[in-house]
């Protein structure tokens, strides 16, 4: 499940998109605010699971890292969600706090870290950049550190090739939010939340008629037998 928001003149709307079984995307649904807060973000998801969606024994929720969208699912869904931060977020995070002429060498070091093939390869590269960041910027070092395994959720996984990169970026969200902004890119003045609602609700119905099945589909039955054997391994620790 993916969930990100995304601003409209002042509203904002937060949006739910699920992949099935066969990596085919769906809409699950929307709510549009003020602001992306965790109200708002609590109500899409309880709003999810009134309408039926199941999370069990466990599912992965991909986050662009917003503290409102990770609190909202933790509430809704506690140990059944299994997080990954969006890189990309997190890479832009941390070279926000870097001077530009340590980007390159910041986005090679942690793009290598996350390139690696098996979750101890990449948990210990990327620990070599945390380390080398703390003599550059605390702040760097700070924006690494928080959420640091949840970067590495697909590595915990063992989700590899095409289908772990499709999973470490909130890309396949933010392209079906690019097509609603290309259908609205009209709109000049945006009256009201009803207005939005319309807006955005015939913009994802044409998006969801441009979807393609994501790229390395075919190893998600991988992927669900992981997270089914981490909830199974969980249920045996707790006993």
């Amino acid at each position: 499940v993916y969930l990100d928001g995304a601003g409209f003149g002042d509203h904002t709307v937060v949006i739910a998109m699920g992949i099935d079984t066969e990596g085919r995307k769906h809409i699950l649904g929307l709510r549009e605010g003020a602001t992306e807060n965790a109200p708002l973000v609590t109500d899409l998801v309880a709003s999810l699971q009134d309408r039926g969606l199941v999370i069990a024994p466990r599912a992965l929720f991909v986050l662009d890292g917003a503290k409102a969208l990770r609190k909202a699912v933790r509430k809704a869904f506690g140990a059944r969600a299994e997080i990954q931060r969006c890189t990309v977020h997190k890479l832009r995070n941390v070279l926000s706090y870097l001077p530009p002429q340590w980007h390159g060498e910041a986005r090679r070091r942690l793009q290598a870290a996350w390139g690696m093939t098996s979750y101890d390869e990449a948990r210990a590269a990327l620990s070599s950049v945390l380390a080398w960041l703390q003599g550059l910027s605390e702040a760097a070092t700070a924006s690494l550190a928080e959420g640091f395994e949840e970067t590495l959720a697909v590595h915990r996984l063992g989700v590899r090739g095409a289908l772990r990169r499709t999973l470490q970026t909130t890309n396949p969200i933010e392209s079906a939010i690019d097509i609603v902004r290309s259908h609205a890119r009209r709109v000049k003045r945006w009256n009201g939340s009803s207005m939005v609602l319309r807006w955005m609700g015939s913009g994802l119905v044409r998006a969801e008629q441009q979807f393609h099945r994501v790229k390395g589909h075919r190893a998600i039955p991988s992927l669900v037998a992981a997270l089914e054997a981490q909830a199974l391994t969980e249920r045996k620790d707790l006993a």
